[in-house]
């Protein structure tokens, strides 16, 4: 019998019916022990193990940001912590890529060569004129659309909120991905990222940076709106063109077969996730009457922890417009919303997320998830610990999937808000 020893495991490896008696004599637990750790440690469970949690190589992410982006800087230094050098409304997109351990950035912006944007047009049936200029935004709109018609998955817009560095935005990112099951593109603006210590001084600076950002979050807003139309009218010519090609001379058929295809294609949901400070970015964006955001561009509008005043929220709020739902996520006991309401001073009122009176929206469904096992005061409770509460975690995969929950809910008309 062959041992191997590590800091954390004992291997037994190579055990014959010989060993197996010799192992017997030092006590029946003992063997029993032996045999445990030689049957989880073998090379088939071993083989079977790494398999299965294997890492993919290569994984990727795109966002979109306002930063400034630092040349000459590698990996996520790329990022700065103020707007952009040309107005806080520039938009950039960057393919991040994580590999081994490292991050690699790849800002996206190159003009499209003709030959490739009419490949575009010609692949998913795109209504565009090909002599214009288009840019990789278009080329990756196309992408993580047909990857989520591919991989059967929702896409999620995230907006993070106070004091993240783009490795927080990531990280979070990931986790939603993982958790959730759905494709998530980051909107990241320069939150400092400067941990506790920064205080009231950082908060207010966020807060200032996040006024400063509306303007490109609801551009950002309005090219999903302008890809996510593109992208389904090709879609529809494309299903249309397939079931017409396939039964010419029965246009019932055909019908039947174009409204197959679309049903198929309309399983991939577009959400939007604002978190924290987020909320407040978002609901900037409103103040004007030609705002992006008040138009109809997703299915849920998923308002978490939202460190936004709770006083008048019902103005901006009922101003949108959604395929399915505006959620309101609120934790009473929120550590963060409960510091940021003390950080400033008198001036910060109660916030919406952790605040259960006053609910008097006529377009938004409150969930109060304060007493759900595993929250507790948990900011960031659609990620991490509280996901081993079940009902939690369903809340969360079908909402961030452009699905509804409340039915599964206990509503208490009395408060107006769905609990567990």
């Amino acid at each position: 019998m062959t041992i191997l020893h590590s800091q954390h495991c004992l291997l037994v490896l190579n055990l014959d019916i010989s060993n197996f008696y010799k192992i017997l004599t030092v006590g029946f637990l003992e063997g029993i022990r032996i045999l445990l750790v030689f049957y989880f440690f073998s090379e088939s469970f071993v083989g079977h193990w790494l398999r299965a949690t294997k890492v993919k190589k290569g994984d990727f992410m795109y966002l979109v940001t306002n930063r400034k982006l630092l040349t000459g800087k590698k990996g996520l230094e790329l990022f700065g912590k103020d707007p952009s050098e040309k107005g806080p409304m520039e938009l950039r997109l960057v393919k991040v890529t994580r590999k081994q351990g490292q991050w690699t950035c790849k800002v996206e912006g190159d003009e499209l060569p003709k030959s490739e944007v009419i490949k575009l047009k010609n692949k998913y049936g795109l209504s565009i004129n090909e002599k214009e200029n288009w840019h990789a935004s278009l080329k990756i709109a196309c992408e993580i659309f047909a990857r989520a018609v591919k991989e059967k998955k929702s896409i999620l817009f995230f907006v993070h909120g106070y004091n993240n560095d783009v490795k927080d935005v990531l990280t979070t990112a990931q986790q939603i991905e993982k958790a959730h099951n759905v494709i998530v593109v980051p909107f990241t603006w320069p939150a400092n990222g400067g941990g506790a210590v920064s205080g009231t001084l950082s908060y207010k600076s966020d807060k200032s940076d996040a006024r400063a950002s509306e303007g490109a979050l609801d551009r950002f807003i309005g090219k999903i709106q302008f890809f996510h139309h593109l992208l389904v009218e090709g879609g529809k010519a494309e299903a249309m063109k397939k079931a017409h090609d396939k039964f010419p001379d029965n246009p019932v058929a055909a019908q039947s077969m174009y409204s197959r295809l679309i049903a198929k294609k309309c399983q991939t949901g577009v959400s939007l996730l604002c978190h924290s400070m987020g909320n407040y970015v978002f609901k900037k964006t409103l103040g004007s009457s030609g705002s992006s955001s008040a138009k109809l561009v997703f299915d849920n509008i998923c308002l978490v922890a939202a460190d936004t005043n709770n006083s008048a929220h019902s103005v901006w709020v009922d101003k949108l417009d959604v395929r399915k739902r505006v959620y309101i996520v609120i934790n009473e006991n929120d550590y963060a919303l409960k510091a940021s309401r003390i950080k400033p001073g008198d001036e910060q009122k109660a916030r919406l997320g952790h605040f259960l009176k006053g609910l008097n929206s006529e377009t938004a469904y409150y969930i109060d998830v304060t007493k759900a096992k595993l929250v507790g005061s948990d900011h960031s409770y659609f990620v991490g610990g509280a996901l081993n509460n079940k009902k939690i975690k369903w809340i969360f995969s079908k909402m961030f999937k452009g699905e509804t929950v409340e039915e599964r809910l206990n509503f208490d008309a009395s408060r107006n808000l769905y609990q567990l």
